[in-house]
């Protein structure tokens, strides 16, 4: 039936825009958890002293108001997955809504630390501890 043809593609393709649309804003929402990490660390105590505490409290603290996804591990990527793109990322998020197959090409990238994440993925928030590759 070529109405329900038409009406799959709409729906398909607006789900296509949607999941896109929520990858970009949560890759620029991590990064910058990342950045305002570092930042606090930059400005705070003893940088060894006030680190210790620093995730694990918002850890706990992100974690009561959100549920999970914010555990320490998760924190500690966003502050890396920052410090190794601490410029790039405006431009992966621009890549990531124009449309290109050349995408693909960027699905991971290299810092210049060599630390390697999953910068742009279809279809999932990044970074996170099971989709983020390892790390320094």
């Amino acid at each position: 039936m070529i109405l329900f043809e038409q009406i799959r593609t709409l729906v398909e393709q607006a789900r296509g825009r949607a999941a896109r649309a929520v990858n970009q804003t949560m890759t620029e929402t991590y990064w910058h958890i990342g950045r305002l990490i570092v930042e606090e660390e930059q400005g705070g105590e003893s940088r060894a002293i006030y680190g210790v505490r620093l995730i694990p409290e918002l850890s706990r603290r992100l974690t009561l108001e959100y549920g999970k996804g914010f555990d320490e591990s998760n924190l500690r990527n966003m502050r890396r997955f920052y410090l190794a793109f601490p410029q790039q990322i405006q431009d992966a998020v621009r890549l990531e809504s124009a449309p290109s197959t050349s995408k693909r090409d960027a699905v991971r990238a290299e810092s210049s630390e060599g630390s390697k994440f999953a910068i742009l993925k279809e279809n999932s928030p990044i970074p996170t501890t099971s989709n983020a590759a390892s790390s320094p």
